[in-house]
C-alpha cells in the first residue's frame, strides 16, 4: 500500500513513506471524537474483500517505480513521521507495524526508537528497499484490506498515505483496528481535500499544457469514499472500531530542487507521474517549459524550491474490549 506525494489516484489526495523530512511546519487545532463502537469485527488473514478496479489499477501504476519514488515524492511524506509515530505511542519496546511502508522510512524511524518493527507494502520493489533499510526486520508483501498478520498482533500500526491508495478506505481502516491489541493504538496520515499550492503545481502546468488525465488512471468509486477532512477521517476510523480518535491538520513547506520535484512526475510515480510520462514528448516538453515557469512562485534564494503541503494526522485507540 504505497503511497506518494502531490496527488492520489483517487484523485483526492495522496502520498507514503519518505526520505529524510524536509521543511518545518505546523499541526492545527484537533478535531477530537470520544468514544466509537465497541470494536471491529474480529477477522481472519485471507478472509478480506476481493480487490476492487481501483486496487488493481493502483497496482499496475506502482509496479517497478519503488526506487524513482524514493528518490523523489517519499521525501515529502517523510515530513509527519516523527508526529506519526508519537501519535501512536511507538516507543522502546512497542510490537508495531508499518502498513505501505514504501521505502521504509516510518519503520527505520519506528526502529530508531527501539521498537520491534514489521512492515508490509504492497509492490514488491517497495518491499525490497524497506527490507534493505532494515535488515533482520519482518518485511512482507501484503495488500490492504487484508493483511497476512494475525487479529491482535500489534501494540501499534501505523499507515503513513496509505488510505489515498485503497479502493476500500473503511475496509482498510477497519483490516488496521484489527491487527491492534486491546488497548493499542492506530495512526494514519492522507492528505487533506484542502488542497495546497505546492501539491498543485505539477497539476497546473499539465492544465497549462492542454494535457488530459489518461483513461486508465483510477477514480475511487463513490460508495467507497468519505470527505477528507479532520472530521471525515474522524469518523472514518470511529466507525472502523477506534475510540478516542483524534485528527488534525498538519502543514509544512516540504524543500526540493525543480529537478528532484520533476524526476518523479517525469519517471511517471503516482497518478501525476501517469498523466506526465503518458503524454507524447512533444506534449511532456510543454508541461515542463510551464512548470519552469510556476517553480518560479516558490523558489528560494539559494534556488531551492519551497512547496506549502497540508495533509490530515489521525489517532485513535482501540478498544479494549
Amino acid at each position: 500500500m504505497t503511497a506518494t506525494g502531490p496527488d492520489a489516484g483517487a484523485g483526492n489526495g495522496t502520498g507514503t513513506d519518505g526520505g529524510a523530512a524536509a521543511g518545518t511546519g505546523r499541526t492545527a487545532a484537533a478535531v477530537v471524537v470520544g468514544a466509537g463502537p465497541a470494536g471491529p469485527v474480529s477477522a481472519v488473514a485471507g478472509a478480506g474483500p476481493a480487490p476492487t478496479a481501483f486496487d488493481a489499477a493502483e497496482r499496475r501504476i506502482w509496479a517497478g517505480r519503488a526506487a524513482a519514488y524514493a528518490d523523489s515524492f517519499a521525501k515529502l511524506c517523510a515530513h509527519p513521521v516523527p508526529m506519526l509515530l508519537d501519535a501512536a505511542g511507538v516507543a522502546a519496546g512497542t510490537a508495531v507495524l508499518d502498513v505501505g511502508t514504501g521505502p521504509g522510512t516510518v519503520a527505520a524511524a519506528a526502529h530508531g526508537r527501539g521498537a520491534r518493527v514489521s512492515a508490509v507494502d504492497a509492490e514488491p520493489g517497495m518491499v525490497a528497499l524497506a527490507a534493505l533499510a532494515l535488515p533482520g526486520a519482518d518485511v512482507r508483501p501484503g495488500a490492504l484490506p487484508d493483511l497476512p498478520y494475525d487479529d491482535a498482533s500489534f501494540d501499534a500500526v501505523v499507515a503513513n498515505f496509505v488510505l489515498n491508495h485503497v479502493g476500500r478506505p473503511g475496509a482498510a481502516a477497519a483490516e488496521l483496528c484489527r491487527l491492534t491489541r486491546p488497548g493499542g493504538r492506530v495512526a494514519l496520515t492522507i492528505w487533506s481535500a484542502a488542497g495546497s499550492p505546492g501539491r498543485a503545481l505539477l497539476g497546473r502546468a499539465v492544465e497549462a499544457a492542454g494535457a488530459r488525465r489518461p483513461g486508465h488512471l483510477p477514480m475511487l468509486e463513490g460508495a467507497f469514499d468519505f470527505p477528507r477532512t479532520e472530521e471525515g477521517l474522524a469518523a472514518l476510523l470511529t466507525a472502523a472500531g477506534l475510540t478516542d480518535v483524534v485528527c488534525a491538520s498538519v502543514e509544512w513547506k516540504h524543500r526540493t530542487t525543480r529537478e528532484e520535484w520533476w524526476g518523479g512526475a517525469a519517471n511517471g510515480v503516482a497518478a501525476i507521474g501517469q498523466t506526465v510520462a503518458g503524454q507524447p514528448p512533444g506534449t511532456i516538453a510543454e508541461i515542463r517549459r510551464h512548470y519552469d515557469v510556476l517553480c518560479g512562485e516558490f523558489t528560494e534564494e539559494d534556488g531551492s524550491l519551497a512547496l506549502p503541503h497540508i495533509a490530515l494526522l489521525a489517532h485513535g485507540r482501540r478498544t479494549a474490549r
